[in-house]
């Protein structure tokens, strides 16, 4: 039996003494930041995504390690444990498979299999199975018995029969056999339940659709599985064709050498074989394999929710300025937020420039006054109802007033209204209505995402699908270590970062987060990364962990404000020395430090990895990995839907990305999308691959279907409108075989509307091109 550390070194293609380091390191409470930035001669240069992989996988394998004791005691205390039994037990290497061997001996409740072994019917069902010549009724007449209520021989046959159903159905290695053809054969089939296809109408895609389960995708599974729990479609997996038995049922006779010799026994046996196969096997399967196809797409569904979340929390920060939010909104106003370059709010209100009150000259004073008093640089417009109607309004007050220099953005507010409501907005702003703080929210998250956003809990920003289909527990987990990560990867300056911002950096909660806030407020600004362990539970494990990511501004020591740990002074103190000049001079100085050889200045505590990083951070101390700030620029006039044509060419901001392709803002309260064949002239395997959530994009309109509000783009600028082939029609039902020649099965989908067009309009192209 392989070790936990010697299946992470294989899954993970690293040595089993890299696998034990970081093991040790996590144990001892170290977090994945921590350890990929500042504990790399350690792990031996492992970096954060290897680690966050190698932390869940631990988990994981951990808890099956603890089933497996579960297991083996349980069947001990049965006194049924032979060492055949325990060295499979040991062996298996999935949950499944310990599952499988553990179902015989499960405490369950008294079956019709137990209740005829205790009538005594064990030795019929055991002879009949050993010799087939036997003659079923002959022998059934040996094991009448009236205390048993075995009156007749077809009551000793049936009590035979549950006996071998369940001996045939809890078998390890032939339920092993069969979860396996039926992963590789089987195909999901969904049917609409009559009556349904009206309030069902959003999963029409799903009335009659039949994909093999290895290829079915991640969307498509939770949509068919939403589908079901909605009571709109029905789901079943189907295996060989309409014109006999199951092959299942087959390869249960084989494995119990059960086979049609014109015995006496054989049309029993048989009998036997098809009842296990349809009442024991066929349920049991199909939800375990269900639940499998449902596990996988989760897990892919979390991992584009999170990469999602990872590019929205890394988007440019527009930075420092003064900047006025606006949360747009028809009949209660704008609501208006004036916010100075450090997030501090100075003014607020509400103007009426929208229907209907219209009061648009007044609504204009109110804004250019607000602007010339707080030297504005940024406006910011929430994206909901009534955005494009502000944003034009914003549009025409700018150009009546060519000297204010402010420049209009439009802000995704997607959680606004959650931090809004908030327990930490109304201790931040106790005296404020929600609608106003919405306001504050999306002025601060144009001038810095990441602090802003890290106050609204994950899921509720909204780039994420079926995010309530998922596992919760492990949604949360995987976004609060996106949330970790990009929190580390920025820094966070002590002096001004909110408790929740500071409760995401390593080795800190919000316990810590809060102490850290009250002792500043309290004494003033932090002078230095020592100052920090005068508040309260902050010792010098939290210290280890949280220091070098916690940036103090204007310190005595300049490596207070970079990514330096302190741990790691002595290092840079030792440059200075030899070189005789001071730590601040070397900061910034590019030539000198890349005349720099690391190797010199390494020793048994400092290594290669470690001193090549310190370098690198005094040649840019503090650096910010997020991109330069760009916003996208609405086309004036296309506000609705409805203003969408055909071969309009327009830009956007990449709002999601998911395994299918990427939705795009346009401006018009609906995102389109741009399918994964029409994001590139090239073959496409990954969307992320080209485009990621906060990226401005030039897009072309192919479809608009203003009824299902659903609109079609393609990021190839030469593909025209109205370029859809028959494979863009709704399928007949097909064989398996005919499935397997028109290509469905590897990847195409059969479902009709915006994502089967530009699939069909590809092909299309592509057959132009043969």
């Amino acid at each position: 039996m392989k070790s936990i550390f010697d299946r992470l070194a294989e899954e993970l293609d690293i040595r089993e003494r890299q696998v034990a380091a970081t093991v040790a390191l996590l144990d001892e409470g170290a977090t994945v930041p921590f350890i990929a930035r500042y504990r790399k001669e350690v792990t031996e240069g492992l970096d954060d995504n290897q680690l966050r992989t190698l932390e869940e996988r631990l988990r994981y394998l951990r808890e099956l390690e603890d089933r497996r004791e579960t297991i083996l005691k349980s069947v001990a205390d049965q006194d049924k444990l032979t060492p055949e039994l325990e060295r499979d037990i040991r062996a298996a290497d999935t949950k499944n498979r310990l599952e499988d061997l553990y179902l015989p001996y499960k405490p369950k409740r008294r079956t019709k299999g137990q209740i005829a072994r205790e009538a005594g019917l064990e030795p019929l069902a055991q002879a009949l199975l050993a010799d087939p010549e036997l003659n079923p009724e002959d022998e059934a007449t040996k094991y009448l018995d009236n205390e048993h209520k075995i009156d007749d021989t077809k009551a000793a046959l049936d009590g035979a029969k549950y006996i071998l159903m369940e001996q045939f159905s809890e078998d390890a290695d032939l339920l092993g056999k069969l979860r396996l053809f039926l992963q590789q054969e089987a195909n999901v089939s969904t049917r609409v339940i009559e009556g349904k296809e009206n309030d069902g109408a959003k999963f029409r895609d799903y009335f009659e659709y039949d994909e093999p389960l290895k290829n079915v995708p991640s969307h498509r599974a939770l949509a068919i599985l939403r589908g079901r729990n909605e009571g709109v479609l029905t789901l079943a997996l189907q295996a060989g064709d309409d014109s006999g038995a199951h092959p299942c049922e087959a390869m249960v006779a084989d494995h119990w050498a059960v086979e049609n010799r014109e015995r006496a026994a054989d049309k029993w046996l048989a009998e036997v074989v098809r009842w296990t196969w349809r009442v024991k096997l066929l349920t049991h399967l199909e939800t375990d394999l269900v639940g499998t196809l449902r596990e996988r797409a989760e897990e892919e569904a979390i991992k584009v929710f999170a990469s999602n979340l990872k590019d929205l929390l890394l988007a440019a920060p527009a930075g420092q300025k003064a900047t006025i939010g606006l949360d747009p909104g028809l009949r209660t106003g704008v609501k208006v937020a004036v916010v100075d370059a450090t997030g501090k709010v100075v003014d607020h209100g509400a103007i009426f420039p929208t229907p209907p009150q219209n009061r648009v000259r007044e609504a204009e004073a109110t804004l250019v006054a607000l602007c010339k008093k707080h030297n504005v640089g940024l406006i910011a417009i929430g994206n909901g109802t009534a955005s494009r109607e502000t944003d034009k309004f914003v549009g025409d007050v700018l150009k009546h007033h060519s000297d204010l220099q402010a420049q209009k953005v439009m802000v995704n507010e997607a959680g606004a209204s959650v931090y809004s409501a908030s327990e930490f907005a109304a201790r931040e702003f106790p005296d404020l209505d929600v609608t106003i703080r919405g306001a504050i929210s999306i002025a601060r998250r144009l001038q810095d995402p990441l602090a802003e956003l890290v106050k609204i809990e994950p899921k509720s920003i909204g780039v994420g699908q079926y995010q309530h289909d998922v596992s919760q527990t492990q949604l949360a987990r995987s976004l609060d270590a996106v949330v970790e990560d990009c929190v580390n990867a920025v820094g966070v300056e002590v002096n001004t970062a909110s408790a929740p911002l500071l409760a995401k950096v390593s080795g800190l909660n919000q316990t810590i987060a809060n102490n850290i806030v009250a002792f500043r407020d309290q004494n003033g600004a932090f002078r230095n990364r020592s100052d920090l362990k005068k508040v309260t539970r902050f010792g010098d494990k939290t210290f280890e962990q949280a220091a070098g990511f916690l940036r103090v501004a204007g310190a005595d020591n300049p490596l207070d404000a970079s990514a330096v740990h302190p741990e790691s002074y002595s290092v840079v103190e030792n440059i200075s020395a030899r070189h005789q000049r001071a730590v601040n001079s070397l900061i910034g100085d590019s030539a000198f430090l890349r005349a720099l050889n690391p190797a010199e200045y390494t020793s048994e505590k400092f290594g290669l990895p470690t001193v090549t990083d310190i370098i690198s951070e005094l040649d840019k101390p503090g650096r910010d990995p997020r991109p330069e700030f760009k916003t996208a620029r609405f086309q004036d006039g296309v506000e609705k839907i409805s203003d969408l044509e055909p071969g309009m060419v327009l830009e956007g901001s990449v709002t999601n990305v998911t395994n299918f392709g990427a939705f795009v803002d346009i401006g018009v309260h609906q995102d389109g999308l741009v399918h994964i064949s029409a994001l590139a002239n090239t073959f496409v395997k990954d969307p992320r691959d080209v485009v990621k959530a906060g990226d401005i994009v030039k897009v072309k309109v192919m479809e608009v279907d203003v009824a299902r509000k659903r609109i079609g783009l393609s990021m190839r600028m030469d593909d025209q409108p109205g370029e859809k082939s028959s494979a863009g029609e709704r399928p007949r039902r097909q064989s398996n075989k005919q499935r397997s020649q028109s290509g469905q099965g590897r990847g195409e989908t059969n479902a009709t509307g915006t994502m089967a067009a530009l699939f069909a309009q590809a092909k299309q192209k592509k057959n132009k091109r043969l």
